[in-house]
């Protein structure tokens, strides 16, 4: 309304401008002396809206939207059967039988006989002997004497001298600004989807498994020693040497027989069931909204400031001082002094004293004696003995189990934006 108040009286202002001009003018100043051109419509301003209110538009968006749906799974199960196995096993069994051998088994007898024989056996004394001789001992005597030397003694005095310099000191000042800033504030939602997860529960079963197991028997044979050629005084005549055949001692010998035994063991089985659960996730979701703050910002200015300042520097001076010093030196000197000594010295003397000595000389006689013997052979046969066997077979069986999942799903909304209608005119607040 006041757009046309404005335009009313804007056009009555030009009719009587232009009476006065066609006046003043004599008419030629009028509309009919204009062309044509001049009168039509000025851009798009007879089409502009009178007033400014907010006109909206229609935005399109897509936002994922959760979806759920059912499927099968398909899950293995395992499955424990028994099943019977013929089988043949070898039974090993230890068998003996009576050997019977003959044994020459010597016979010692240790004999003596009476020899006297004469022996020197040596006597150790020990003598002394008194000897004398001089000796020179060295004594020593520590004695000093007084030496006077010179030093060169530096004496340090320290003065101070006035030195003048300038300082720039600088002035410092805080002034402050306006300035505009951008910051976004976080909303959260939070959300919760449906997550399926498995989880292995243990399940105990109890079977019999053959074990095989046995135990070690000990068997003791004997095995006679070897027959060998030796050397052994005559009874008859004790001087001479006969060669005979003398059968070593045998040893026993302890062999280890292991003995195979199957037993049934009990044993305690633990298998994982797969087990489908379902649980629920909370999800946040957040979304930034710009916010335009204003804040005083500080910044510092510096102007410098000349000062004439003074300060005392010191310094060193030297001046060398002669100073006379004495000390004592230490020397050494030695005299000889003779001493006579006695001392005695110990010799070894031997001599050998004869002794009759009457000793027996043991000789030894051999005689053989034959003897029977009986030991028993151990042998080993062979028996095969069938038997059936029972062998746990695991095989999974196939089922479907239905499972439920999510899934996201695009979908269209559709929402209504302001728009302003006048580009020339500031935003309202529904354009903002």
């Amino acid at each position: 309304m006041r757009r046309l108040m404005v335009g009313a009286a804007a056009a009555v202002t030009v009719l009587l401008n232009s009476g006065l001009l066609m006046a003043g003018l004599c008419g030629a100043g009028s509309f009919a002396s204009c062309p044509a051109q001049a009168c039509n419509e000025c851009g798009d301003f007879a089409a502009a809206k009178c007033d400014c209110c907010p006109q909206y538009r229609t935005v399109t968006e897509v936002v994922m939207e959760q979806q759920q749906y059912t499927c099968m799974k398909t899950v293995y199960d395992q499955c424990t059967e028994t099943v019977p196995v013929q089988c043949v096993r070898n039974v090993y069994d230890t068998c003996y039988r009576d050997e019977c051998y003959t044994v020459c088994k010597p016979v010692y007898e240790t004999k003596y006989r009476c020899i006297q024989q004469k022996i020197s056996k040596p006597v150790m004394e020990t003598c002394y002997r008194t000897v004398t001789c001089n000796v020179r001992k060295p004594c020593y005597k520590t004695c000093y004497r007084d030496v006077c030397y010179n030093i060169c003694k530096p004496c340090y005095k320290t003065c101070y001298r006035t030195v003048c310099y300038k300082v720039c000191k600088p002035c410092y000042k805080t002034c402050y600004r306006d300035e505009c800033y951008t910051t976004w504030k976080t909303e959260s939602q939070t959300c919760y989807r449906d997550v399926c997860y498995t989880v292995c529960r243990p399940v105990t079963e109890t079977r019999y498994v053959d074990v095989c197991c046995g135990e070690w028997k000990t068997t003791t044979r004997h095995i006679p020693g070897p027959v060998v050629t030796k050397c052994v005084p005559d009874p008859c005549n004790p001087c001479c040497m006969v060669q005979t055949q003398v059968q070593c001692p045998g040893r026993t010998v302890c062999c280890r027989v292991w003995c195979p035994k199957v037993v049934k063991k009990q044993i305690q089985c633990t298998r994982m069931v797969p087990e489908v659960c379902h649980k629920k996730v909370p999800y946040t979701v957040c979304r930034r909204i710009p916010q335009t703050c204003t804040r005083r910002v500080p910044y510092t200015t510096c102007s410098f400031t000349t000062e004439t300042c003074s300060k005392q520097v010191p310094y060193t001076v030297c001046s060398m001082v002669t100073e006379t010093c004495r000390k004592r030196i230490p020397y050494t000197t030695c005299t000889w002094t003779n001493h006579c000594v006695t001392k005695k010295i110990p010799y070894t003397r031997c001599r050998m004293e004869t002794h009759c000595v009457t000793k027996k000389i043991p000789y030894t006689c051999c005689r053989m004696v034959k003897q029977t013997c009986t030991r028993k052979v151990p042998y080993t046969t062979c028996r095969q003995v069938c038997e059936t066997r029972m062998t746990t077979r695991t095989k999974c069986v196939p089922r479907q189990v239905p499972v439920t999942m999510t899934r996201c799903v695009p979908r269209l909304v559709c929402r209504k934006v302001p728009v302003c209608c006048d580009p020339c005119v500031p935003a309202c607040d529904g354009c903002k």
